[in-house]
């Protein structure tokens, strides 16, 4: 198994917890640690944590650090067409199940979404209910609602990387 490291970035709502290999990210969580700083971490890690820094900045709307998946194929499907939703924008759960082929399948793209171990950089958080409404996120309703302000205050900024 290839080693896995470890590094924390304090972002304004709180500590993200980047993990990945030499190779990729593949998860950036929430967590309730603090100050825990990691003597080895690959560049990948370092160019992640410097991309969050210019996202929380306004500096950046895309993620161009290597990143990969952990889940089923349809988990797979329905985090590659999060990926799709663009920045300061939001699209409905009906949205993305119409996009990974399947209208029906509008819960399972609830729990999909609910599993994304990549937030942010996966925006899981521009995923709304079909009335419009802030349903469910894994790092709290308060944290989603935060990143779309944040995004839509940026947006209206001069343009970004």
């Amino acid at each position: 198994m290839e080693k896995k490291y470890k590094l924390y970035y304090k972002s304004p709502l709180g500590t993200l917890e980047i993990v990945g290999t030499a190779q990729a990210i593949f998860s950036i969580l929430f967590v309730e640690k603090e100050n825990i700083v990691e003597d080895e971490v690959p560049p990948v890690l370092s160019e992640c944590y410097n991309q969050l820094d210019e996202y929380f900045k306004g500096e950046r709307q895309e993620f161009t650090v290597p990143y990969y998946f952990e889940g089923t194929d349809f988990q797979k499907r329905v985090w590659v067409a999060l990926t799709d939703v663009p920045y300061a924008q939001t699209v409905s759960y009906k949205d993305i199940a119409v996009a990974t082929g399947n209208d029906k399948a509008v819960r399972a793209v609830g729990s999909a979404n609910g599993k994304n171990k990549l937030s942010i950089i996966v925006p899981c958080h521009r995923i709304i209910g079909s009335n419009g409404t802030l349903t469910g996120y894994a790092g709290g309703l308060w944290r989603k609602e935060w990143l779309l302000q944040h995004e839509q205050t940026m947006k209206k900024g001069p343009s970004r990387k």
